[in-house]
Formats: C-alpha cells, sequence, structure tokens
C-alpha cells in the first residue's frame, strides 16, 4: 500500500489478458504525476455519487493529471499484445474513451449490461471479455517479449507491435526501463549504479529518460512529493523488451 496522497494497492494476475489489477482512494491531493505506460487500461471511479468508467490509452511520457478529492478507482491494466478490436489503440495513445451509462452495478459493453468489476473478480471480467470478442491478443506481441524470433520480417513485426500495443518496440523498451529504475532508486539504488546496470550510456542519460517516462530526477524519486503523487509505479516482473 502507498499513501502518498493516493493509496494506491495493486497485484499481478496470472490471467495472461491482464498485466495488473489496481485501486486507490484519493485524500488531499489534486494532481498527480500519471507515469508513462505501454498498458492500456479499463478504469472505473466513483466521486461525488456518480459512478464513470473509461477506456485509457497507452502514455507515451510522463503528464500532470488532475486527481478528483475523496474519489475511489479501480483499473485493469491489461498485457501487452491485448487489445480491442472494434476500438484501434492508436486513436488511444495518450488520450482516453468514456464508457457511457455506467451505475454502481452495471456498465454497458457491446449492447448488454455487464455487473461492474471489482478487485477482486476482474479476472472473471476478462474471461467474459474475451469470450464476447471484446478482447483479443495478437501471439507474436507476448511471444516476442518472452524473447522467441519471430518467422516474420522485422517490418511485419514493427506493424503488428504497433497496432496490438499503440506503440513501437523501441518506446516500450524504453518506457519499461525508466520504469525500473525509477522502482531501484525509490529503494535506494545509487543512479550511476542503476545507469550502468540497466544499460544507459551515463548518468546524463538515465536524467533524460527519467524526466520524459517517469516526470521526476532521481533526487526527487528519492524524496516522494505527497502533494503532487506518481500514479501507479510497481517493480515489473519481467526483464526489459527485446
Amino acid at each position: 500500500m502507498i499513501r502518498l496522497g493516493l493509496e494506491i494497492e495493486s497485484r499481478p494476475s496470472e490471467l495472461p489478458y491482464i498485466e495488473r489489477v489496481w485501486c486507490s482512494r484519493s485524500d488531499d491531493v489534486g494532481r498527480m504525476t500519471s507515469i508513462a505506460t505501454s498498458h492500456w487500461e479499463l478504469v472505473f471511479w466513483e466521486h461525488n455519487g456518480q459512478v464513470r468508467a473509461a477506456v485509457l490509452g497507452p502514455e507515451p511520457y510522463a503528464c500532470p493529471a488532475p486527481v478528483p478529492k475523496d474519489a475511489t478507482f479501480f483499473g485493469i491494466s491489461f498485457a501487452l499484445g491485448t487489445s480491442m478490436p472494434h476500438v484501434p489503440i492508436s486513436r488511444l495513445v495518450g488520450g482516453n474513451a468514456e464508457i457511457p451509462d455506467v451505475t454502481r452495478r452495471s456498465v454497458w459493453l457491446k449492447g448488454s449490461a455487464w455487473h461492474v468489476p471489482d478487485y477482486d473478480n476482474a479476472e472473471a471480467f476478462v474471461r467474459r471479455m474475451v469470450r464476447e470478442g471484446i478482447v483479443a491478443c495478437d501471439p507474436l506481441v507476448p511471444a516476442v517479449l518472452d524473447g522467441a524470433i519471430p518467422d516474420v520480417s522485422e517490418r511485419t513485426l514493427q506493424r503488428r507491435f504497433v497496432a496490438a500495443t499503440g506503440l513501437t518496440r523501441g518506446t516500450i523498451r524504453q518506457i519499461h526501463r525508466a520504469r525500473q529504475a525509477a522502482v531501484l532508486i525509490q529503494e535506494g539504488a545509487p543512479a550511476r549504479d542503476v545507469a550502468y546496470r540497466l544499460g544507459y550510456f551515463d548518468q546524463p542519460h538515465l536524467a533524460r529518460s527519467l524526466n520524459r517516462y517517469i516526470g521526476r530526477t532521481a533526487t526527487q524519486l528519492s524524496a516522494p512529493d505527497r502533494a503532487e503523487p506518481l500514479s501507479l509505479l510497481y517493480k515489473p516482473s519481467s526483464s526489459v523488451p527485446a
């Protein structure tokens, strides 16, 4: 649990379509730094008795984001390669699409009412999304990220990565590495050691990456800002994508 103006709890998932499930509550904070992420998310939130939902696209760089006071949030972060065929992910990069007609009990998807998911039953909700064809996965993307050598041209590989994730492999790699670096620095690792360990050219190279993708310097990561906390930052379970 993180208590920095935002109380954030998260967990990984064994379902291959899900990267992470999280929930949070805002407390006396009006703005956060939304760090870069290569994953798209389905997010529900309640504020002043009103329930809303939206699909949030990948964020290619860090940016400030408003946070409603005393609001609760729940989100499902989807695995790389997973997408919604009826909504091209390229339209969502750096943006979002709000889902209309949401209540505490139901959300309309593909012409029918669904029970709103929660932190404990996210997997059942996503399994239904897969069965109904709302979510699909290009198997090439996770295979390549796991180290497989695909029997396709580099041009085809890049095209399918962008179609499935909205981002190039290079951008995904840079975001992933910056997030790893931020976690290591928060854990107390010296910036020079992090730069060497993760393959940055030097500390200035690391500094530029942190500024672009995390919105913080190494010094700022060592002393968290309660007035403007970071969005969800967790230790990646995998290595830097190839």
